[in-house]
């Protein structure tokens, strides 16, 4: 039975999620949810070989923070179910959904066996987060199939 979440895990939980409101990470936030539809290992890595650019920015800051806050909870440093609420790291799980499929290759091109491995670790830690990996899996799936329709109605206007 795992642990019961204690006061000093909710002030962690409630930190991380602070951070997350911080002016930059939000834009950075923003553009992961609704620019960043990477397709191939190609497209990101395109972006993380542009230094300096604000997407090579944020791209670093978002994956960075993800990696860094898993990397808590993978070591035990605040509780796992707490930090698996969907309502908390729901983010998490739709930033791994968008890479999941293309991780492998990624990690072979860039030479990163490591990349994400915590979220990674994190996320099949649970059966609960891995039924709601496929769940998200299912929505980027879905998301992508949404936007080819509105660019094919966009070249038909």
């Amino acid at each position: 039975m795992a642990e019961k979440p204690t006061a000093s895990d909710a002030e962690v939980i409630l930190k991380l999620y602070d951070l997350r409101r911080e002016a930059e990470m939000r834009k950075a936030r923003h553009w992961w949810l609704t620019q960043f539809w990477p397709e191939t290992a190609e497209d990101v890595i395109k972006i993380g070989s542009t230094l300096g650019t604000q997407e090579n920015n944020w791209l670093r800051q978002v994956t960075g923070y993800w990696e860094m806050a898993a990397s808590m909870a993978v070591r035990g440093a605040v509780n796992v179910d707490l930090f698996l609420e969907p309502s908390f790291s729901g983010e998490m799980f739709f930033l791994f959904a968008k890479v999941q499929p293309i991780l492998k290759d990624l990690r072979e091109k860039m030479n990163a066996p490591n990349m994400l491995k915590n979220v990674e670790t994190l996320i099949n830690s649970t059966p609960q987060s891995q039924e709601f990996l496929k769940t998200t899996l299912n929505r980027v799936a879905q998301r992508r199939e949404a936007m080819k329709g509105q660019k094919s109605v966009a070249k038909a206007s």
